[in-house]
């Protein structure tokens, strides 16, 4: 997989905030009062059940803000498989940087891997279909860029990074503007020629006085296989259409079939279960 990480000035923010929070007044007081300074040692990031790695560039650093002689080397990179009992990476230097840094690398490492491991299980559900797996806003506040990482390395793609990406209007906004006509004369008056306009749409009704108006997407929300369907046929070509709600593993594939062009997931990224990750001393 060709899969590029995310540049380290975004990456060291976040784990800096992370190591401070766990380090909070006064260091890491367990390991200072039994593990002397002169100690090193060599671990393992072992995984512990099967999935799919992502988030080793944030583990890393966070042993390398500690102290920049831990050395790591890694055998399962980001987007790769793993299982139970394989060695993901290497982990050897100052024992107390190591030991310091563990719990922060881990929680990076067993969150992201869990978002991709998610995603792969949904990519996998739906393949044979054209329908490409997409994930949401709905992430962790500040952890935004990193779990949209995870997705890709899970083989998924990415929905809007922020509200400026794109105008997307959704069922509030139509409530407020008077309906789907007015919402969209109002969005294309305002929007640059770059940027594009997706409306949600709950039913086919709905769906068909916004074709009228050519946005370069719709949301079907919450439509059933049967209303995919014929919402797909509707459409025919003439805009990107993306299923939405509550979509599973299981439920997935029926969608896929109907021939819609993306399926978003938000709990990909706000619900996905941690992969499960260790970190194993290997010598004295």
């Amino acid at each position: 997989m060709n899969l590029s990480p995310l540049p380290p000035v975004m990456l060291e923010p976040l784990v800096r905030t992370a190591l401070l929070e766990d380090l909070g007044r006064a260091g890491d007081v367990s390991t200072d009062a039994i593990v002397t300074p002169y100690h090193y040692t060599r671990t393992v990031l072992v995984g512990r059940q099967h999935g799919i790695v992502a988030g080793l560039d944030l583990a890393m650093l966070a042993f390398r803000l500690i102290s920049p002689d831990v050395e790591i080397s890694v055998e399962r990179p980001d987007g790769r498989g793993v299982v139970e009992g394989q060695v993901i990476a290497s982990v050897s230097g100052p024992a107390r940087a190591i030991l310091t840094a563990e719990r922060t690398a881990l929680n990076f490492l067993c969150h992201l891997s869990g978002i991709a491991t998610a995603t792969a299980s949904v990519v996998a559900a739906v393949r044979g279909h054209s329908a490409k797996i997409v994930c949401t806003r709905k992430t962790t506040p500040g952890l935004r860029a990193v779990e949209k990482y995870a997705v890709r390395a899970g083989g998924g793609a990415n929905h809007r990074f922020g509200l400026d990406d794109a105008l997307l209007i959704k069922d509030n906004h139509i409530a407020i503007a008077g309906g789907i006509r007015a919402a969209i004369k109002r969005a294309r008056a305002s929007a640059g020629h770059l940027v594009k306009i997706e409306v949600e749409v709950d039913t086919l009704t709905q769906l068909e006085e916004a074709l009228t108006l050519a946005p370069d997407a719709v949301l079907l929300d919450n439509m059933s296989v049967d209303q995919l369907r014929e919402a797909v046929l509707m459409v025919a070509g003439r805009a990107i259409t993306e299923a939405s709600g509550r979509i599973t593993a299981a439920s997935a594939p029926a969608i896929a079939a109907t021939g819609v062009d993306l399926i978003s997931i938000g709990w990909l990224t706000h619900s996905a279960p941690i992969l499960d990750i260790g970190l194993d001393c290997r010598a004295p």
